[in-house]
């Protein structure tokens, strides 16, 4: 039984993953910003199953401490952290203002590193432990209109390169989820750009994303599997493998996209090997279990 640890776990793809957890015995504690709002039926739902529900802001170093060590007393440790917490965006990328794509930046990158920093100290101690994170097909492949957020996830995606080989001497394991898109709530709660005046020199240009929105929304209606419930498979399925063998990314789609990059991991994986080797210190990619 293991004590796991999900950021953001009331959203779309934490809820559904705590719920598995807690099914099959894990012990699960989640942050979220307020437990009022519009997580209240989420998170009387998760503490029904059983999980315990940390306040946590990750875009403020202090609160992420202290959500941190809470969780972990709360939970008597801490084997798996599954860093979900996530905010998207969507629109013309000049259209976006800076400050909006710091705040992009600040949840998604940023609110990582506040919360390795803040359980690293517990897990490094230890000598064991899991660290899952949620990036996206659109961390590997920019498409249009989603930039800022995939500037965000390939940020992402670099970070975790790094913590994979940095860590993995302390016992240590990493592994990347990369979900398609899928039909949560997330869609709903996206950084939007809000510059009228620059929006009208696009001319009809500027009516291209709501087109492009209708149709992913018509695709993903025409897709039953594309669901969150695949996460909570996708992580279930992970923790199941032996420690020290579970791939470092696992894509999570059913649109088709998936093989397409798949294969560019599997590419990326062998380049990486390759650069490390040339510089002597390939064995940073192998887990000291």
């Amino acid at each position: 039984m293991a004590k796991v640890l999900i950021t953001g776990i009331a959203g779309g793809f934490g809820r559904p993953t705590a719920l598995k957890l807690l099914e099959r015995g894990d012990t699960v504690a989640g942050s979220v910003r307020s437990r009022e709002g519009k997580n209240a039926d989420a998170v009387a739902e998760l503490e029904a199953a059983g999980a315990r529900i940390v306040e946590m802001d990750v875009t403020e170093t202090a609160s992420t401490e202290r959500g941190v060590a809470e969780a972990i007393a709360t939970l008597g440790g801490v084997d798996v952290l599954f860093n979900n917490a996530g905010v998207g965006s969507y629109g013309i990328q000049e259209l976006m203002s800076p400050e909006d794509m710091s705040r992009v930046f600040d949840v998604n990158v940023t609110g990582v590193q506040r919360v390795m920093r803040a359980a690293l100290p517990h897990m490094r101690a230890q000598g064991r432990a899991t660290v899952l994170y949620t990036s996206s097909l659109i961390g590997r492949v920019a498409t249009p209109f989603y930039g800022t957020y995939s500037a965000s996830k390939w940020a992402l995606e670099a970070i975790v390169e790094c913590y994979r080989t940095e860590l993995s001497g302390f016992g240590i394991e990493s592994c990347i989820i990369e979900p398609g898109a899928m039909p949560t709530a997330f869609f709903d709660a996206m950084v939007a750009p809000d510059d009228p005046e620059r929006e009208v020199s696009y001319g009809d240009f500027a009516q291209v994303p709501a087109l492009a929105a209708a149709g992913l929304a018509q695709m993903l209606d025409a897709t039953p599997t594309q669901r969150p419930e695949r996460i909570a498979e996708a992580v279930v399925a992970l923790l199941d493998l032996p420690f020290g063998q579970k791939p470092f990314r696992t894509v999570v789609d059913h649109t088709g996209v998936g093989p397409e990059i798949e294969h560019y991991n599997e590419v990326l994986h062998d380049v990486t090997r390759r650069i490390l080797t040339n510089f002597g210190i390939e064995r940073m990619l192998d887990l000291n279990t």
